[in-house]
């Protein structure tokens, strides 16, 4: 592990790569800072530019990007009352009321380091409990991997924040994507009307249509919108014994925030929450929350930045996406030839050591940028949503171009983005769709796989102690939820 990681450090260090580094961070504040713009969707967009790069300068860019998106998202809660990301919902139940108050600093500066120290911790558990899901991981056959994926598309009763039917019809409208293409088995065509469709419908054009276009239509909606006007900030500070008094809220919502971003389908947004009315559980003065307390920014920001290296670890050492955004990245990795799973750390050590290594070095760039740009980031919300729209449906159409030098991956971006946008309408998340595009073809390979090496016998899925496990605990994790709804409902009534 010490040979991987100083491998790590000189692959971070190299000019280009170091470069990379303060380029991602620069673009994460920009898109976390922007109302709309999620991580997910600045992910989506920087891949078409990472295309001609080395897979490590195209992941540390990737990384890097992903980690300064979501504090840039509690830069706006905290000055404007407008979350930049979903995860940032929490931190602007205290952040904002600070800013009325005329404590922006102070917010800002609690947001900042908290964020700093949920990031390091995170990245250090990381390291510790990747390699070993790795190699656990190995033991891994057909039914195993099957059974993965399942576990993971089970979660969509978790993702489906509103009617659990419309995540279902979410997922279900993804796994019909997936057949769409050449059988992974018998190699003949299904639903092919075009060559474009060959191998499957094109990913990245699919997720730049769903995440980013679909919100650029939302912009449009919203343009005669005036911008939201900003208090000036005054200056950036908060003392040491600011600090003190919440020390145990820094170091409880980072572990909080790495266990639930292992969760696949967790994310960010579901650590902040559950951080944040932790720290509100077991403070004495709970009703200080929501009208201004810094432990609550502390909490949020603290846990929302640690899910991110968390969503890490199944990614790396399993091939399961923790989150919406790394699904894209486990695309992102796909283009560049790089399979994740366990036998990532055999096959290609220097991807997810190089990954390690920019958690561990952007921390400290994040925290000194953050600490020393808040009026910049601020400016950004002044942006006409006419012009920003404009401005990123022009990085779609070229991100979907060049995804093979064609118009074909624009069309399929323009109809993605139109499906988007409708069921976002309808309230129909589009994560459990992202799931299914990613987990569909890895579940149905590895079951086909399985039924061909058992000759037909459904009892060998019975067999294997492993796969036993993840099915009962899929269905677990798909009938509670459930079970819960129904409670409500009945105790309501």
């Amino acid at each position: 592990m010490l040979e991987g990681l100083i491998s790590g450090f000189g692959h971070v260090f190299q000019l280009s790569h170091f470069l990379g580094l303060l380029i991602g961070i620069a673009i994460g504040y920009f898109i976390g800072s922007m109302p709309g713009l999620t991580p997910s969707i600045g992910i989506a967009l920087i891949i078409p530019f990472t295309f001609t790069m080395e897979p490590v300068m195209a992941m540390i860019i990737i990384v890097s990007l992903y980690m300064a998106a979501e504090y840039g998202g509690g830069i706006t809660a905290i000055l404007l009352n407008a979350p930049g990301t979903p995860a940032a919902a929490a931190t602007a139940f205290d952040g904002y009321e600070l800013t009325k108050k005329g404590e922006a600093g102070k917010a800002l500066t609690v947001s900042i380091v908290a964020s700093a120290i949920g990031a390091m911790v995170s990245s250090v558990l990381l390291v510790f409990t990747a390699i070993p899901m790795a190699k656990f991981a190995l033991q891994f056959g057909p039914t195993e991997y099957f059974a993965l994926a399942v576990f993971g598309l089970s979660l969509v009763s978790s993702l489906s924040q509103g009617s659990l039917l419309k995540g279902m019809l979410s997922m279900l409208i993804g796994l019909l994507i997936v057949t769409i293409g050449l059988d992974p088995v018998m190699g003949t065509p299904r639903f092919v009307f075009t060559n474009g469709l060959m191998e499957g419908v094109p990913f990245l054009p699919a997720l730049i249509g769903l995440f980013a276009l679909s919100e650029v239509f939302y912009m449009l909606e919203d343009a005669k919108s005036k911008p939201p006007k900003s208090k000036g900030v005054t200056g950036l500070g908060a003392s040491v014994g600011v600090f003190k008094n919440m020390k145990l809220t820094l170091i409880r919502s980072p572990l909080i925030g790495y266990f639930i971003g292992v969760i696949p389908g967790a994310g960010t947004t579901i650590a902040s929450f559950v951080s944040y009315n932790e720290a509100r559980r077991v403070s004495k003065t709970k009703e200080s929350f929501g009208a201004g307390n810094a432990e609550g920014v502390a909490a949020s920001e603290g846990a929302n930045n640690a899910a991110v290296s968390g969503a890490f670890a199944p990614l790396l050492a399993l091939g399961i996406p923790g989150s919406a955004s790394a699904a894209i990245i486990i695309g992102a990795l796909t283009i560049q030839g790089v399979q994740p799973g366990p036998m990532l750390f055999t096959k290609n050590p220097e991807i997810p050591y190089s990954i390690f290594a920019a958690l561990f070095v952007g921390v400290p760039i994040m925290l000194a940028v953050g600490l020393g740009g808040v009026r910049l980031w601020a400016k950004v919300v002044l942006i006409p949503k006419k012009v920003l729209a404009v401005f990123v449906l022009g990085i779609c159409i070229l991100g979907a171009y060049s995804f093979s030098n064609s118009m074909f991956p624009v069309w399929v971006m323009i109809i993605f983005g139109i499906l988007g946008y409708g069921l976002r309408k309808a309230d129909v998340p589009t994560t459990p769709m992202v799931l299914a595009l990613v987990l569909g073809y890895m579940m149905e390979t590895n079951f086909r796989r399985a039924i061909t090496v058992s000759e037909g016998d459904f009892t060998f899925f019975l067999q294997q102690p492993i796969t036993v496990t993840l099915l009962v605990i899929s269905l677990a994790t798909l009938i509670v939820p459930i079970i819960q709804r129904f409670r409500k409902s009945d105790s309501k009534s």
